[in-house]
């Protein structure tokens, strides 16, 4: 079992965006920083039920490498977007009738909630727990496949701050962004303990992989 971190962040480190609005929630330097990985062959069959489409080479090799072998997913309530609908305990989240996870997600929150089953085998469950904790169940539900970290960035720091973490792949899209949460940030000597690789996709996007 390996606990593995994947995610997108700019040139100069930034791992979220600050240019939302109400109309337009992502805003547009979201998709610019993740629309290397949106693009792919993976991507679109996976999340957007678009199979066919999409473009192919290392963004692609990467972009499948992040739903391959997970048993089980760690996020936090901002990812599963419990923000937007925080007093609706019917709302399932923004990932639509068939999230892409198809296992059991583990949502940290200050507020838990009922468990959600979907039809295609994600099951959210929501805890107040530790990441220490949180592992040990991600780790029994994963069932001796791997448990992946899925964000946001403040949650991924706190398990790579506490040492949590054995494999981590960083896209490095060639924008900058300039403000936002610094991936890097507490982080010093985070290479130590681990053999670190990059490749380049035909998009620009350098990817860097962290492995212990």
């Amino acid at each position: 079992m390996v606990v593995r971190v994947d995610l997108n962040i700019s040139l100069d480190g930034y791992a979220t965006t600050t240019d939302q609005t109400p109309e337009d929630p992502f805003g547009q330097d979201w998709s610019r920083l993740v629309g290397p990985y949106t693009a792919t062959r993976t991507f679109q069959e996976r999340v957007l039920h678009e199979p066919g489409a999409g473009t192919t080479g290392v963004d692609d090799k990467h972009a499948a490498a992040y739903f391959e072998g997970i048993g089980s997913e760690i996020m936090g309530a901002g990812m599963f977007g419990l923000h937007l609908f925080p007093d609706d305990p019917d709302w399932q989240g923004w990932w639509g009738d068939e999230p892409p996870f198809r296992v059991p997600v583990f949502v940290l929150t200050h507020a838990p909630r009922r468990t959600i089953e979907m039809a295609n085998g994600t099951r959210f469950e929501f805890l107040s727990a530790s990441p220490v904790e949180a592992l040990e169940l991600a780790t029994d539900a994963a069932a001796g496949q791997d448990v992946r970290i899925g964000g946001g960035p403040t949650l991924i720091k706190t398990f790579l701050e506490a040492g949590l973490v054995d494999r981590m792949h960083v896209g490095i899209t060639p924008i900058l962004l300039g403000r936002g949460i610094y991936l890097w940030e507490g982080l010093r000597g985070l290479e130590d303990g681990y053999n670190v690789s990059a490749e380049t996709a035909e998009s620009g996007v350098v990817h860097l992989t962290f492995q212990r």
